[in-house]
């Protein structure tokens, strides 16, 4: 993966270890029905090859937001995408801003000043009771300071993987509360974590286990779904062919998505929403 991609990347291969804002309220008419994308580099369609290609933001549209998208519709037409992910986002920086892609002078799908969840927010209460789907990735990129904060200690990771899992879900869990609060009947799906670090299973897929448990928990304590895609990712017995083909790590050392992969979850999230 390019360096701008490499710190994504790292969240979900060391995470995998362990597991006032003005919002651009664009839409054509007042008649429009809305789906809101939000998160990290996995809800912008985040690619590493793209980026070291220099590729137009246009060719980050492969991703499961702009996917879902086209599978979504209200009264037979089509909802619109408004999709804030932001590439190294993390449950702080979501509160908190700035966006990290953004600071490097990256574009975004749909711009915002100030944080992901004050742009959220404002969106929500501007267009009250017309958003009917809310998805949310946010996990990696504090998986990522947790493992670097270790130093490369193994001992210290295993150690204090339950306090880092528990810190991320803290912080969803009031993230989504937030979003209840300003959009009560909207829809509502959190995508939980797969394990792209190919090698380490045996020690790293009960902590991804336990961090989709927090997060699920995390999920309905706030009247939203959850979608799981570690079984998909990493089914039982896969040594890694799975991750071969819906994940670039195989190919070029990037733990995101293949567009086979942002297919699949698409898929995950389509479903959660039709139960």
């Amino acid at each position: 993966m390019g360096k701008y991609a490499r710190l994504c990347v790292a969240a979900l291969a060391a995470v995998v270890v362990l597991v006032g804002s003005t919002p651009a309220l664009a839409g054509p008419s007042d008649s429009d029905r809305y789906y809101l994308s939000l998160g990290d580099s996995l809800a912008f369609g985040f690619q590493g090859p793209k980026v070291d290609a220099g590729l137009p933001l246009n060719a980050f549209e492969t991703g499961y937001s702009h996917v879902l998208a086209g599978r979504l519709e209200h009264g037979g037409r089509p909802l619109t995408l408004v999709n804030y992910g932001c590439p190294g986002e993390s449950t702080t920086t979501f509160t908190a801003g700035p966006c990290p892609w953004k600071t490097a002078g990256r574009p975004l799908h749909d711009p915002f000043v100030g944080s992901q969840e004050e742009a959220a927010l404002a969106f929500l209460r501007g267009h009250r009771g017309k958003v009917d789907v809310i998805t949310l990735s946010l996990w990696g990129n504090d998986a990522n300071a947790f493992v670097a904060s270790c130093n490369g200690n193994l001992q210290c990771i295993i150690d204090g993987a339950p306090a880092a899992i528990a810190a991320i879900a803290s912080n969803l869990s009031r993230t989504l509360a937030h979003i209840r609060q300003a959009a009560p009947d909207a829809r509502v799906v959190v995508l939980g974590a797969y394990n792209a670090n190919i090698g380490t299973f045996p020690l790293t897929h009960p902590i991804i286990r336990q961090l989709n448990l927090a997060l699920a928990d995390a999920a309905a304590t706030n009247r939203a779904a959850f979608a799981n895609p570690f079984p998909t990712f990493n089914p039982d017995g896969d040594t890694g062919a799975a991750l071969c083909t819906l994940t670039l790590i195989c190919t070029h050392a990037d733990g995101h998505p293949s567009d086979t992969g942002y297919l699949a979850i698409a898929a995950l999230l389509h479903n959660q929403l039709a139960n």
